[in-house]
């Protein structure tokens, strides 16, 4: 197992968690309730048991503590996604999906017990006063922040806040002696949720969305005009590691890519009528051919977004088998500030899919169905992924493909493994590569900051020691040499630094570009699209 997942896959967890809400919002605006006012019920046994407790007690106890412990176990017996969002989390749950939130405008990592500014947000708040990549914050207000093994939560905290409230900032400057104090007023900070958009030849476009907010569709707009003035006919449209999110957003991207009254989805449950949501006919791509990635990460929304492309003929879907959420949830406000996020109904393909994956077994074991999918090998092979022909359906064209348990892609690619060794492991885990790619931006910076393209910073590193360099860097931290694992692993590794380095200097345009160079699935998808294959091209069952 690539041990990235072992990172992202608690995080794709924490995260589809919460990508149901807007959905279940969206769905709640075009239905009548199902909850009726609280207040006229008879006492149940809880309720019952709360108030014996409440007045014969031995001990005195807090009702209110004990509440909010045993929501959390009661909503543990319904489905994984039902959950109890305490009123304290709220306002985060909140930026997620309005996609912003008020600070100073910074991307920063915590290297060697200091604050770093990794990418300044072009006219934020820290842009306007004069904030640079590669300062070091070394105190927020009165908080000393440098050097006392501070954490990215403190962090966060100290430097998000009201917006329009003042906060100051000191920083060491490389070339300044003494301290910079800055006064940055804050403001709201959009949350990116399309990473990039660029040419990756002279007719095909690439963009890049992380997840679905509010913002997103005006986000992906701004990205394929740009994309469209530079002559793109063929898109690919990267949705791996996509957690989904918000149901209005995907709705009108998938809308700009189908003609009038084409199916996108329908939503139905117990207590909610089916709602079906068809394509309106402004179909602003339809000229465009499309390649949509998918990979065990991609869920909820990007789950809606493949599958309607897919159920249409519109496009090919290419990768990995994705995460399987098809649950919607409707968010429901209390009265302390907290929420209950219910699940209300399933959300279903075009051709009737449920691509929900089945929870019968306890939410324990839906929570690690992606590590038993990793020790199934099913990342290298499609032909260890068994359907019953029970979940097979019809495309619009009368191709098959399967429900229960995530989207599977037209053309499956396996995970790229060649490059793994001990070596590699080893400096993974401590994170070396990112570490020494901003220390190697931050010593070169002014000779980086020349070039314009992410190509012209490969040709200039290609000349460069770098490789050589991060090695005995990797020594100085304890990493032993290793010239058998160095081999397997030097490709890979190499790649990985030139493209975080590259990111350090020009953000994003300058990272994916670069990290292209080792992403098998990206250049499966590029051959493909040479090779004009469509989906009129393909065989009844999916190419594997």
């Amino acid at each position: 197992m690539n041990k990235k997942t072992l990172i992202i896959i608690p995080l794709l967890i924490a995260v589809s968690v919460a990508a149901g809400i807007v959905i279940g919002n969206l769905l709640r605006q075009n239905s009548q309730p199902i909850f009726s006012p609280i207040g006229h019920s008879k006492p149940n046994k809880l309720s019952t048991i709360l108030k014996l407790v409440e007045s014969g007690y031995v001990d005195s106890v807090n009702t209110n503590d004990i509440i909010e412990k045993t929501i959390p176990e009661i909503l543990g017996n319904l489905d994984p996604h039902t959950a109890y969002i305490p009123a304290r989390n709220m306002q985060e749950v909140q930026e997620e999906m309005r996609g912003n939130f008020s600070g100073i405008g910074v991307q920063f990592s915590i290297q060697e017990d200091t604050v770093r500014v990794i990418e300044v947000i072009s006219g934020g708040p820290s842009s306007k006063v004069g904030i640079l990549p590669g300062d070091r914050i070394v105190t927020v207000d009165d908080s000393l922040i440098a050097g006392v093994d501070v954490k990215n939560v403190t962090v966060l905290n100290l430097l998000r806040g009201e917006k329009n409230t003042k906060v100051n900032v000191g920083i060491i400057r490389k070339g300044y002696n003494e301290e910079l104090e800055f006064e940055i007023t804050r403001d709201d900070i959009p949350l990116i949720s399309v990473d990039v958009s660029y040419m990756i030849n002279e007719e095909t476009g690439f963009i890049k969305v992380t997840r679905f907010a509010e913002t997103t569709y005006r986000e992906f707009m701004q990205g394929m005009q740009k994309l469209k003035q530079s002559g793109a006919k063929k898109l690919i449209v990267d949705l791996r590691q996509n957690p989904g999110g918000s149901l209005s957003s995907v709705l009108q991207i998938v809308d700009e890519f189908l003609e009038k009254g084409e199916p996108i989805l329908y939503t139905e449950g117990l207590n909610q009528p089916r709602k079906t949501y068809n394509a309106s006919g402004r179909n602003t791509w339809k000229d465009v051919k499309v390649y949509v990635l998918i990979d065990e990460f991609s869920a909820s929304a990007s789950e809606i977004f493949a599958g309607a492309i897919q159920d249409n003929d519109r496009g090919l879907v290419i990768g990995r088998r994705s995460f399987g959420k098809g649950l919607v949830q409707e968010q429901i406000p209390l009265m302390d500030g907290s929420a209950l996020r219910l699940t209300v109904a399933r959300f279903y393909t075009p051709s009737g899919r449920s691509i929900q994956k089945s929870y019968e077994n306890g939410n324990e074991e839906y929570f690690h169905d992606l590590y038993s999918r990793f020790s199934h090998m099913e990342q290298l092979s499609a032909d260890s992924i068994q359907f019953n022909d029970s979940l097979k359906y019809q495309t619009k064209s009368g191709r098959t493909v399967y429900g229960g348990g995530g989207i599977m892609p037209d053309i499956f690619v396996p995970a790229d493994t060649s490059g793994n060794s001990a070596y590699f492991d080893k400096i993974y885990r401590k994170g070396l590569i990112y570490t020494f790619a901003y220390t190697y931006a931050d010593n070169n910076r002014e000779t980086l900051s020349r070039f314009k393209k992410a190509e012209e910073i490969d040709a200039y590193l290609n000349k460069q020691n770098v490789l050589d360099e991060f090695v005995n860097y990797a020594y100085e931290k304890g990493i032993q040499r290793d010239a058998k694992g160095l081999k397997q692993s030097q490709e890979i590794i190499k790649t990985q630094l030139k493209a975080y380095i590259a990111r350090n200097i020009m953000g994003e345009e300058g990272f994916y570009p670069l990290i292209r160079q080792i992403d098998n699935t990206l250049e499966r998808a590029i051959e493909i699209s040479k090779e004009n294959l469509l989906v009129e091209n393909l065989v009844t069952d999916s190419i594997r």
